[in-house]
């Protein structure tokens, strides 16, 4: 059996300018999406919510609007037939998906892993991220940068530079990622996650934004352009433990995107309610419109029993994790 496990991510300061160029810093989740490769006589997909389907064709590859999606899209992906290949494939997940914690790449990353390992594919972390992020944008069509598939590869607590990397360039006219590990200088991270309950696709939230910035918007251009240099001076605050300067990077990066109307009512109201209750700073985690805020607090008990008071899904504890894991076992 092939065990394959990549974890989620939240974007600490600088998203979403990973799709522009930018620099981010970002930590990945405890929690982790799974999958696992068993022998079988054909080819199978099955999913933790019970959806299961045997891939008789290449047609059947095509997606049908259900989770196995985006195990499909992988096999496509690594050129998977089921005339040539046999195998069952399950998918698990501890991350909420449609949460702006980038669930379903974690889920494509862990397919991948456990499928290249299968067809006996030996690529470098660089390679496998980027390669990743081609699925999701070519193949499932989603409009993304570059962060969640970075992450869902390297985990950790990184700060990464895509400078000449956009979501509209041909990936033979982009550079490998900057990825620059920072948890071994790290003695404490005060930050935690607060699941809105309310799903959305990044994709679409990104999409109005990204045709503004495109069309050459000027308060889209100096906005990223600010939350880009963000991350890269508050990475300094990040690694001496200056919180407070951290903090006020953290809430302009939050009130920039606001003012773009990426945040959301939902979005808007955690972050409010965290800041009157011991945070020092609240902005989205990953894409707006519903999913996930993060709060920088160094009193976590009083903020997270406030948020779930305000109407909060689920509380989670971001800490740097390893990245794309595969094993093998008889």
């Amino acid at each position: 059996m092939i065990v394959s496990t990549a974890p989620g991510r939240c974007g600490i300061l600088g998203n979403p300018t990973d799709m522009y160029g930018g620099s981010v810093i970002s930590c990945s989740t405890q929690e982790r999406a799974r999958c696992e490769i068993h022998e079988a006589a054909s080819l199978i997909v099955e999913a933790d919510n019970g959806e299961r389907q045997e891939i008789k064709t290449e047609a059947d590859l095509a997606p049908r609007g259900d989770r196995l999606d985006l195990a499909k899209a992988v096999l496509k992906g690594l050129d998977v037939r089921p005339d040539k290949n046999a195998f069952h494939l399950k998918t698990s997940t501890q991350i909420p998906m449609q949460a702006g914690l980038a669930g379903s790449t974690a889920l494509v990353a862990a397919v991948f892993g456990a499928v290249a390992h299968e067809l006996g594919l030996s690529l470098h972390p660089h390679a496998m991220a980027e390669a990743i992020r081609n699925i999701e944008y070519e193949i499932m069509g989603v409009v993304c940068g570059f962060q969640d598939q970075y992450m869902a590869v390297f985990g950790g607590l990184n700060y990464m530079d895509f400078r000449d990397k956009r979501s509209e360039l041909k990936p033979t006219e982009m550079p490998y990622a900057t990825v620059e590990p920072l948890a071994a200088q790290m003695l404490s991270l005060p930050i935690l996650l607060a699941h809105t309950g309310v799903k959305h696709h990044s994709g679409t939230v990104h999409k109005s934004v990204r045709e503004r910035w495109l069309e050459g918007d000027p308060q889209v251009r100096s906005g990223y352009e600010r939350i880009q240099n963000l991350a890269r001076f508050g990475k300094e605050a990040l690694l001496t433990g200056d919180w407070g300067c951290l903090a006020d990077a953290m809430n302009e990066n939050q009130q920039i995107q606001h003012d773009l109307g990426t945040s959301g009512e939902v979005n808007d109201r955690l972050i409010a309610v965290a800041r009157e209750n011991g945070a020092l700073a609240g902005k989205l985690a990953g894409a707006g419109h519903g999913g996930t805020i993060l709060a920088l607090t160094l009193e976590p008990e009083r903020t997270a029993e406030a948020l779930k008071q305000a109407g909060a899904d689920r509380i989670l504890i971001p800490r740097p994790s390893e990245g794309l894991s595969v094993s093998f076992t008889s």
